[in-house]
Parts: C-alpha cells; sequence; structure tokens
C-alpha cells in the first residue's frame, strides 16, 4: 500500500537508502523511528529512551546514512554497542541499508577476532565504524587519531554499557573524538549516570521516550523454540505436523516473507494464504472470510496487515520472526484465545535474538517456556494418527462398494491383498514418510539451548567466547550404513548446514538423501556420509572448499 511505503519517504531519506528499506519489505516505521528520524537528520543531539527491539537500529541507522558522504574514505560515524552479539547485529542493519550506496562501507570492532584487521577496515576508510568499547580503546592505544574524522557518534543501550564496567573507556573514547560532533544516546533507563554522561557531553539534546505499557493475555500458553533462521521453514512444518490447531496465524516480518512461507505451506497441502501490505482490500477481505469460514486455515501475514484481523477459530499464533517490541508480541499473540477460548503461541528464536526474548519476558513479566522441536516418533505417531482419522469412516462400507474391485485387482496383478492395501496406502499418503529413519533424515537441525551471551569486557580487551559443554554434547547415534565425518569450519566461521550440503552434493556427486544429519557447532560440524565409499568420497572431497576455507572433512573417530 503506497501510504506504508510513503512512511519512510515522508523523511525525505536519500533515494538510495529509501529503496533499500523498501527491499527489506519493512512497511512502516516504528513509534521511535518516525521521532528520531527527522531529529537525527536535522544534527541534533538527542536522549532516546527505547526498549531493545522497537526498531531503534534503523532510527539512528537510517539518519546517519543519509549524512554519510560516500566519497570521503575516512570514518564518519561511531555506533558503540555493548557486547559483540550486539555489535554485528548493528553492523549488518547498516550494511542492509546501505546495500545501494556505492562506497559506503562497515567495519565491526570488538573482541574475539583478530585487530589487524580492524584497524586495517578503519584506515582503508570505512566510513560507519560499530565497535565495543573495549576493543575500540585498544585500537585507540595503537593509534590515538582513529577517531579524529568522526562526526556522528551513537551510544546503544548505553545503561548496558555502565552496567558491565565500560565508564572509563566511554571517557576516553569521548576524548578522541571532535567536540563538534553529534551525539546521539539511546537507553531504556536513564539512571542518573547516565544524565550525567549527557550533561558533560551532549548539546542541547532533544528528548524521545517510548513508552512500553505491555501485558499479556495469560490464558495463551507460550512457548519458544531455538532454531537457525535458515531453517524456520523446515521447523515450521515439523511443528505443523504435532500441534492440533483448528486455525493459525503465522507472523513474518517482510511482504516477501509471507508470499514464501505461504507458498512451502501449500505446497505440503497445506490451505495457506498470505497477507500484508500489497494485497488490495477486497482481496484482504476474501482472505479473512475464507479463514473465519474453514476454506482457509492457516495466513501468513506481517504486523501491519494483520491489524484489526479477529477470527475467533484462530487457536495458534507462531511468530516467525521475533517482532520488533515486546508490544507487537502482545498484540500477535492476541489473535488467539478469543471469546475465553484457550490459545497458544509459539515464537521461533534465532541464536542471535535470545536477548530480545529476554526483553519480552522482562517487559510482559512472564516466562515463554522452551520447547523442543518434535522428535521424528512424534512425527510418525502424529501422522498415523492422521491417517487413522481418515480412514476410519471409510472402513464401515468399504468392503461392501469396493469389495469386488479389491478382489479383481488382486487377480490381475497377481499380489496378495496386504501388498494392494500398502500399495494403496503408498498412492494416498503420497509418499510421505511413514518410518522413523526417513523421518529422522528429514528433520531440521536447531541448536541446543546456550547459556546467554557474555559480555566482551576484560582488562586486556575482549576475549571469545568459549565453547564449553556445548562443544562436547555427544553426538546422536548413528543409523546403519553411515559414517560420522568431521570438519573444523563450525558456526563462528559463518558456516550453515546447508552450506556444507552443497559443497558435498556439488563436489561429491552423492544423491541428497545419501547425506545424512548435519550438526553445525561453533567450531567444528559433523556429517553423515554413506559408510560404503567413504574414503573414495573424501578424497575426491579434499580440495573443496566452502565460505572460503577447505572443508578438509575426516572420519570422525567416536570415544
Amino acid at each position: 500500500m503506497t501510504q506504508e511505503i510513503g512512511g519512510f519517504a515522508a523523511f525525505e531519506l536519500h533515494p538510495n537508502i529509501l529503496a533499500a528499506v523498501i527491499a527489506t519489505g519493512y512497511e512502516e516505521p516504528s513509534a521511535i523511528q518516525q521521532q528520531s528520524i527527522p531529529i537525527i537528520m536535522a544534527g541534533h543531539d538527542m536522549i532516546g529512551q527505547a526498549q531493545t527491539g522497537t526498531g531503534k537500529t534503523a532510527a539512528f541507522a537510517l539518519p546517519i546514512l543519509h549524512c554519510i558522504d560516500p566519497a570521503k574514505r575516512e570514518p564518519q560515524a561511531l555506533i558503540l554497542a555493548p557486547t559483540r552479539e550486539l555489535a554485528l547485529q548493528v553492523a549488518t542493519a547498516f550494511e542492509t541499508y546501505a546495500k545501494q550506496m556505492p562506497g559506503v562501507t562497515v567495519v565491526a570492532v570488538y573482541g574475539g577476532a583478530p585487530m589487524g584487521p580492524q584497524l586495517k577496515a578503519i584506515r582503508n576508510g570505512a566510513q560507519i565504524v560499530v565497535a565495543t568499547p573495549g576493543r575500540l580503546c585498544d585500537h585507540l592505544r595503537r593509534d590515538e587519531k582513529v577517531l579524529a574524522t568522526v562526526n556522528h557518534l551513537v551510544l546503544d543501550e548505553a545503561d548496558e554499557m555502565l552496567k558491565l564496567g565500560f565508564m572509563d573507556d566511554l571517557e576516553v573514547i569521548f576524548k578522541a573524538m571532535p567536540a563538534t560532533r553529534q551525539t546521539v544516546l539511546f537507553s531504556a533507563t536513564l539512571p542518573q549516570s547516565i544524565r550525567a554522561i549527557a550533561e558533560r557531553h551532549l548539546r542541547d539534546p532533544k528528548h524521545v521516550k517510548i513508552q512500553t505499557k505491555t501485558q499479556t493475555v495469560t490464558a495463551i500458553e507460550q512457548a519458544h523454540l531455538l532454531v537457525h533462521a535458515d531453517q524456520k521453514t523446515s521447523a515450521v512444518l515439523s511443528l505443523l505436523e504435532v500441534e492440533d490447531f483448528d486455525a493459525l496465524i503465522m507472523f513474518v516480518r517482510t511482504k516477501q516473507a509471507t508470499l514464501d512461507l505461504a507458498s512451502a505451506l501449500e505446497a505440503k497441502g497445506y490451505k495457506a494464504a498470505a497477507l500484508n501490505g500489497d494485497i488490495a482490500q477486497n482481496q484482504r477481505e476474501r482472505v479473512i472470510e475464507s479463514l473465519k469460514d474453514g476454506r482457509l486455515d492457516i495466513v501468513v501475514a506481517t504486523d501491519v496487515a494483520a491489524r484489526g484481523l479477529d477470527v475467533p477459530r484462530i487457536t495458534h499464533v507462531f511468530n516467525v520472526d521475533m517482532p520488533y517490541d515486546p508490544e507487537s508480541y502482545v498484540h500477535r499473540i492476541g489473535r488467539t484465545g478469543r471469546a475465553g477460548r484457550e490459545g497458544r503461541a509459539l515464537l521461533l528464536v534465532t541464536p542471535r535474538e535470545r536477548r530480545m526474548l529476554q526483553v519480552i519476558e522482562r517487559v510482559t513479566g512472564q516466562k515463554v517456556a522452551e520447547v523442543r522441536l518434535p522428535d521424528a516418533q512424534a512425527v510418525l505417531d502424529a501422522r498415523i494418527k492422521k491417517l487413522t482419522n481418515s480412514l476410519t469412516p471409510l472402513v464401515a462400507d468399504a468392503e461392501s462398494t469396493h469389495g469386488d474391485l479389491l478382489d479383481r485387482l488382486i487377480a490381475d496383478i497377481g499380489c496378495s491383498p496386504r501388498a494392494l492395501a500398502a500399495a494403496l496406502l503408498r498412492k494416498a499418503t503420497n509418499g510421505q514418510a511413514l518410518t522413523l529413519a526417513a523421518i529422522e533424515r528429514d528433520r531440521p537441525l536447531v541448536p541446543n539451548s546456550a547459556p546467554r551471551e557474555r559480555s566482551d569486557r576484560s582488562t586486556s580487551g575482549d576475549r571469545p567466547e568459549r565453547s564449553g559443554d556445548r562443544e562436547r554434547r555427544a553426538p546422536v547415534p548413528l543409523a546403519e550404513g553411515r559414517a560420522r565425518c568431521r570438519t573444523a569450519l563450525g558456526a563462528r566461521d559463518g558456516i550453515a548446514a546447508k552450506n556444507l550440503l552443497g559443497a558435498i552434493l556439488n563436489e561429491g556427486g552423492l544423491a541428497r538423501e545419501a547425506i545424512g544429519r548435519i550438526q553445525v557447532r561453533d567450531s567444528f560440524s559433523l556429517v553423515e556420509l554413506p559408510e560404503d565409499g567413504l574414503e573414495r568420497l573424501l578424497t575426491k572431497l579434499k580440495d573443496t572448499r566452502v565460505a572460503g576455507k577447505q572443508l578438509k572433512l575426516r572420519r570422525y573417530r567416536e570415544d
């Protein structure tokens, strides 16, 4: 809808920035964006009081990018974040919004990574620097003029930085920057320590405060599932196998995601449709009516498109993408549990989104329990139950109506009644897997629960996260005829299961079903391959590279 795109266009951002925002599928500015973007674009210092997840990254990223001069190959904006996880998240957001701005580069500066490449990227003219205070101070000790050209400073989650003991580092950073810079400070709370920083380092700041008045509906059963971003569709399909729902609404962030997920659901036989800002009003009304009368069972929607949607038969809400803020979460899950009925809400959480889950729990005052992806036995039981329920009503008079045809088919084919029944079942189930081994092979891999993210703070700079027990988890039992192989490439190398699968399929010449479970850990990965001909396969794969690094698969010897 034009008015939604017009929401961002009203800020008069650089056309390339606006194009990138529209390309992401975001439909309208959040409250913090509405108030902050004009202030920052006008060059004012600002104090923004807002919770994590309110859309504040775009609130400062968009106006800062608007002010960046791509022709100047020097640092122009510095964003400080309390942890490496947030620094990476903010850097990724800047890269997304700057996709159509040739010459603009972003560097993330944080602990646990070599300092040389970071400093080189800054000296080579990265205009946007996203850093944790401890590591940035390490760079300042090597080159005290590294921030001399920065004229925009953002402190993201300033209260968290002070809790982690970064006050002294912040003072060092302030002194290393031009006094004429613009300073923007975001914080969920404004304790005296934050106010003191504002008084010393901000010039006549404008104030923006986003109120969070959020309460959840206690009748709704809430749960979350930890899942990798690229495995959300597989996880959703597995959950649908075992969830007993009448009607269901799934929330995603972008218009394209509504179309992609709805298409994947339809391909699996579900009655699903997309609902987003590009859908005309008359079509929207048809979708809602179809959901009400049972012609549709699942709607995949964006937040804006789902406003005002009230369908009593909705028993489940799936938050496939994390909402931007706790208030949106409450609005989403409020679509179920209507008219005194029970409702169930499931939230898919990627490893990087654990912090947002904590924010939702804190603001709503309710724990969102963790659930696991249904195992192969649960999926098998659910499939057999559905098959049983579909066949039971047909059995009563089947012999009288189709008995003669059965006898003829047995005679014509020359098979036993059991063999014919099995063949008809295979046809009726459309080749759907109804064995534990086949279901286990097709299940998506999801990350185990892990400790909350650690701060990158240390007296000698920032330290890499320890893997701990997470790296020593026992591998799952092997299927017969398979061998487990190990590569030193893992999640910290930017590797996902699909990367390993694609490389092995392309270079090894295997069929998809020949490759078993792929487990990606922090510092290594495990892949199940056919035992027969394994050595030949490993030889064939010896020069294979994934994400620019050698795969080096070896047979994994389990103690």
